[in-house]
């Protein structure tokens, strides 16, 4: 029998290190899973995004937000009280994670109860991220949502 040298040492931990390797790439395939891009524009988004960070710091600092909330029929959001479809125009975009085919971007007009629904027939299970955006009275204001449908 031979006797066991460094050299053996380091071709056994090289050909262990190569096993482990390859086991994650077959083994593990899904971190490729999100490596698409959220949007098609995001250059041209980017350069936008100080408008957007404006947006998103008005929305904070309200006194009354609005509120998200899920049931059988969707994903409703309702706006307070002095909110309503003259003084106030509202888009959505609700961008699927995994599938960008699935997202759905959308102007809306506020119900009689100052809210509007996202049908559950248009969603499918899985994780979106909502992003509402919103003016009233010519000043913008943008919240984002973590969304999971069940």
């Amino acid at each position: 029998m031979k006797n066991f040298t460094w050299g053996h040492g380091v071709v056994i931990a090289l050909l262990a290190f190569i096993v482990f390797i390859l086991s994650m790439m077959f083994l593990f395939p899904n971190g490729q899973k999100n490596s698409e891009m959220v949007t098609d524009n995001y250059y041209e988004e980017e350069l936008q995004y100080q408008d957007v960070i404006d947006s998103k710091k008005r929305a904070d600092e309200l006194q009354e937000k609005p509120v998200y909330s899920q049931d059988v029929q969707g994903i409703k959001i309702t706006f307070p009280k002095e909110y309503n479809h003259s003084n106030t125009t509202v888009k959505f975009v609700l961008n699927r994670t995994d599938d960008q085919n699935l997202d759905i971007k959308k102007s809306v007009d506020l119900d009689a109860n100052k809210s509007f629904i996202i049908p559950a027939q248009v969603l499918k299970v899985g994780n979106y991220t909502l992003r509402l955006s919103w003016t009233k009275d010519k000043t913008d204001y943008r919240m984002d949502y973590d969304v999971i449908w069940k």
